[in-house]
């Protein structure tokens, strides 16, 4: 009997891509189906179909999952309880109460800490001396949960050897899971300044990581961090590219400091990953494309590329921040079917504040049930061969390869740090993306799409900031560094400084919300309901972007009259005509001077109909923060 009912298709004609393409172009009145691709911030395109013809699958031409050159990752068997580790960050400015949030999130489903140092407790765990550790990390057995640092105000040697310092004193010292994450050229590019020069950093570098090598063997050195990169604004291939001439760059100035090829291959790589998945997937993919093609030029033994992939900055909001969580599962599920090593998902709330428990539980949670409800790191490279994915890394591997050969060519990564280069084509990028956004084509839900006037907020934590600290104790360095290093003049650049995609939008209700009443334009809806609707809701939609209230008759007008009537009783200054083309042209100009008779200082029309009366139009990929800008300065609301 099933066999006879599950051959359904033999009932139905065979049908071609020739097929496909003709009801595409149907559909389409005529166009193609080249139309329909979108384009990347790098110009790389993304289809609406791919075949066997883009991505030749079936051919296996990366390999198997866990063989040499580990295109396709580091294992065809990943582990069964703990396929990717579950890193959570943090960063209270007091050591002891870091200790408690340590503790508490290891007993509840974390895997390894992540602590952002900074001497000042701004950034960070204010953590300078190696007895800050002791209270940081009591109670804590390394050997079973990882421990790293990320160096969010230093290039990493002095706090390293700090933990160093620390580390030496537990058990078992030589099987410690740690991870010192020193990157001098992150700090570069995330500060603006690298204390002493290039050759002084990376000579006292080298030394410390030479010591710390050979007492905690398993312990990760140096991480190479692009997430600057990404957070500044930047593309997919910028970052991918960063990635690859900042290890290139490292290694290069190590030489004669350490091991290089023990270096390589104990490398730790960190990504952003955002809410599109299907990019994100597949740009850690590139990078391990990317990783190989590196180590088979420098003539360096085949290693799997060790990613952590941690969830955007940029993409949270400080408005409805409950969608947060929407945009870091997206992430996640970037991470862990894309083939994360490591994950860290912020925390929803990070974007106001200090994450408290909500946060951290929320941002720990949405890995466990990716992992053991979802069970996304039971198959070994999901999205291997899948023709979209292998097409579009491929494509991102390229685009990042002359990105990397351009920085290159420009003396390596710290030269065009330095010369102002790199920063320059990284602005390029954000200065496109920040026009896309200002017109909506690139949507912030919750903010510049569908936001929410009257929305919940989130809790963060309550911190006081401490009494700065001159900076981290030597005494860590000269424990492992063993000789002191003389600096020269401090090595100098334009930091990529972190932005926020939703800012300007957010600018405009912070603005918005300081006067006692919100600002508000009255919608001068004309014909009936099913007429305004549509626009209605679209203006509606718009100025709320902008911290601004819509009102609206009590009752659909019939007549200009009730609608002069109704505008005067909104005691609003504004009017913004909503209805459909055909009663524009036979209604708009009429009711747009009647309402300026009435007190109305500036008329809007939802649409792009022009005529006398009329001063703006809203409209589909029109300039919103411009327009919002001119509503509020005509409401009177100061910026």
């Amino acid at each position: 009997m099933a066999d006879d009912i599950l051959p359904f298709s033999s009932a139905f004609p065979e049908a071609t891509e020739a097929d496909w393409l003709r009801e595409v172009e149907k559909a389409l009145k005529g166009k193609g189906a080249d139309t329909l691709t979108r384009r990347t911030a790098d110009g790389v395109g993304i289809k609406a179909l791919y075949r066997e013809s883009d991505f030749a699958a079936a051919a296996d031409p990366l390999g198997i999952p866990g063989e040499a050159p580990f295109l396709r990752g580091k294992t065809a068997a990943p582990d069964r309880w703990l396929p990717w580790d579950i890193r959570q960050a943090f960063a209270h400015p007091s050591a002891e109460r870091t200790n408690t949030e340590i503790l508490r999130d290891l007993e509840r489903g974390v895997c390894s800490v992540e602590i952002a140092l900074d001497p000042a407790g701004k950034a960070g765990v204010q953590i300078t001396e190696a007895a800050d550790f002791d209270r940081a990390l009591a109670g804590v057995r390394a050997d079973m949960a990882g421990v790293a640092l990320d160096h969010a105000t230093s290039p990493g040697a002095p706090a390293s050897a700090l933990l160093g310092l620390w580390a030496e004193k537990q058990e078992n010292a030589a099987g410690l899971k740690i991870d010192f994450n020193m990157a001098p050229l992150g700090a570069l590019a995330r500060n603006g300044t690298l204390a002493g020069g290039l050759d002084a950093a990376f000579a006292r570098h080298g030394a410390v990581a030479s010591a710390l090598g050979a007492s905690f063997p398993m312990a990760g050195l140096f991480r190479i961090d692009a997430r600057m990169v990404h957070e500044a604004g930047g593309s997919e291939a910028q970052e991918l590219g960063a990635l690859i001439a900042s290890a290139i760059d490292t290694l290069r100035r190590l030489d004669g400091h350490a091991d290089t090829a023990r270096i390589a291959a104990n490398f730790t790589f960190a990504l952003s990953l955002d809410a599109n998945y299907g990019i994100g997937i597949a740009k850690l993919r590139a990078a391990r494309r990317l990783w190989a093609r590196c180590l088979e030029a420098l003539g360096l033994a085949a290693s799997p590329m060790r990613l952590q992939g941690v969830t955007s900055l940029r993409m949270l909001t400080k408005y409805d921040p409950w969608t947060n969580m929407l945009r870091g599962t997206c992430a996640a599920f970037a991470g862990a079917v894309g083939g994360a090593d490591i994950l860290t998902v912020r925390a929803f709330n990070e974007a106001l504040g200090l994450p408290e428990e909500l946060g951290r539980r929320i941002a720990r949670n949405t890995q466990i049930i990716a992992m053991e409800e979802s069970q996304l790191g039971r198959v070994a490279d999901t999205t291997g061969g899948a023709w979209f994915t292998e097409t579009l890394a491929d494509d991102l591997a390229k685009a990042a390869w002359a990105e990397f050969q351009k920085t290159e060519g420009e003396g390596g990564f710290a030269a065009s740090l330095i010369a102002g280069a790199f920063q320059a084509r990284v602005a390029t990028a954000r200065e496109a993306r920040a026009k896309d956004i200002a017109r909506r084509k690139i949507p912030v839900t919750g903010v510049s799409e569908y936001p929410l006037l009257e929305e919940i907020g989130a809790p963060v934590a309550a911190v006081e900031t401490p009494k700065p600290r001159a900076g981290f104790s030597a005494a860590g360095t000269q424990h492992f560094a063993k000789t002191a290093i003389a600096g020269g003049p401090d090595a100098s650049a334009a930091a990529l400084a972190p932005i926020r995609l939703a800012a300007p939008f957010e600018a405009l209700r912070d603005a918005a919300a300081k006067p006692d009443r919100p600002p508000a334009v009255f919608l001068a809806t004309i014909g009936s309901l099913a007429e305004f609707t549509a626009r209605a809701d679209f203006a509606r939609n718009f100025f709320a972007a902008g911290g601004i209230v819509s009102e609206e008759p009590p009752v659909p007008p019939k007549a200009v009259a009730e609608l002069v009537s109704a505008f005067r009783a909104s005691g609003c200054r504004i009017a913004v005509l909503c209805s459909t083309d055909r009663l524009y042209e036979a209604e708009a100009s009429g009711a747009a001077q009647a309402l300026k008779k009435a007190g109305a200082q500036r008329v809007w029309l939802a649409g792009k109909h022009e005529g006398a009366g009329i001063d703006a139009n809203i409209f589909a990929g029109a300039d919103v923060v411009h327009l919002l800008k001119l509503a509020h300065a005509e409401l009177g609301v100061a910026q």
